[in-house]
């Protein structure tokens, strides 16, 4: 039995939607990282309870934060987009949770550069303050770890290719080096399963960017709807392992709306725009390469996209007419979807700098 609505929240569903291509369907995804990162710091001392815990959000790491010190404890104080909404605004503060929300700001590559700003400028009023770094600070690969376990118990890890948004980096991430059970590249904790000298598992890992994110170099293009705001990112995310990613997929909101659309018309499984574009991802990924098993990540519910995106189903363009553009360069890079080989690139050190400053 649960101890709190957080661990019951975290935890995800494996919904087999064909032969080949599986859901990992969450409500909420980033409650699996915000508890066993506040875990791990009670546990190591670096916080107590009763201590304040701040980070900055675009809307659901703010929620999984508020249960994570709902659940042990703790103080919380976000700094939130202008994306954050009426309902999510009312659950933290009745959780207890305080928000500072950006003014309103049409473009959300600068909303995001003002709530790291805002976050100096609260550390440097409450150094007592301990900032989670949710981009930047690895203990948010931890959470990840029970997960890794159980898709390997449902799909194994023999030919299976994993597929979701790369956002702050930790999902995607944390998830393919667990299944990978691979040494040298294993997160805190290790993975579960590794033994000296064993090979990695043939784990493919495809990552999913809004055009505008900077993260793989989209930064000179833009979308005319939205930078699909939790996948993509205006600054450097020190959580982002690029060597890990075999391919990537350049996904705009209008393509993202039309997966969205189709997998909840198709499967009923009503989700959120970003699972809309890696489901759109998973899809071809599956039909390009029939002796694969394909999984993809919904990191949380279609409820707040019912406005922006599921009033607008009628304009969802059937998906058997959507193909990416496949590409060798990121100066290629075109609307509505574009596709590149990444083949596991590491990048230099001095494009790896966080978006605080530090490596």
């Amino acid at each position: 039995m649960d101890q709190h609505i957080a661990e019951a929240i975290g935890r995800p569903d494996l919904i087999r939607l064909d032969d080949r291509l599986v859901c990992l369907r969450f409500e909420t995804m980033k409650v699996v990282s915000a508890l066993a990162a506040v875990r791990h710091l009670l546990d190591t001392g670096a916080v107590r309870r009763g201590d304040t815990l701040l980070d900055s959000s675009s809307g659901i790491y703010a929620y999984a934060l508020a249960l994570a010190c709902h659940r042990h404890g703790m103080h919380c104080h976000v700094v939130g987009s202008t994306t954050v909404d009426r309902t999510l605004r009312t659950q933290l503060a009745v959780l207890g949770a305080t928000l500072e929300q950006m003014e309103p700001c049409d473009d959300l590559k600068l909303d995001q550069k003002r709530r790291v700003e805002r976050v100096h400028e609260i550390l440097a009023a409450h150094p007592e303050y301990h900032w989670m770094r949710q981009y930047h600070d690895d203990i948010h690969y931890l959470g990840y770890r029970g997960v890794a376990d159980r898709i390997r118990e449902a799909t194994g890890t023999d030919r299976l290719t994993v597929v979701g948004g790369v956002g702050s980096g930790a999902s995607t991430g944390a998830l393919t080096r667990y299944l990978r059970g691979a040494p040298d590249t294993a997160p805190p904790g290790g993975p579960t399963d590794t033994r000296p000298g064993s090979a990695p598992a043939d784990v493919a890992l495809v990552g999913v960017q809004p055009y505008g994110s900077l993260t793989f170099g989209a930064q000179h293009t833009s979308d005319p709807e939205i930078i699909i705001a939790g996948i993509g990112s205006s600054i450097p995310f020190g959580n982002v392992s690029h060597e890990l990613y075999d391919t990537l997929h350049w996904i705009s909101f209008d393509a993202a709306l039309s997966g969205a659309v189709d997998l909840l018309r198709r499967h009923a499984v009503f989700a959120g725009l970003s699972t809309g574009a890696a489901y759109l991802a998973a899809r071809h990924e599956r039909d390009r390469a029939p002796d694969r098993t394909v999984l993809f990540i919904a990191p949380d519910t279609g409820h707040r996209y019912t406005d922006s995106v599921y009033t607008r189903h009628r304009e969802a363009t059937p998906l058997a007419g959507l193909a990416p553009r496949d590409i060798a360069d990121q100066a290629e890079l075109a609307l509505p979807w574009s596709r590149m080989p990444w083949n596991r690139t590491p990048v230099a050190a001095s494009e790896a700098v966080s978006g605080d400053g530090v490596p």
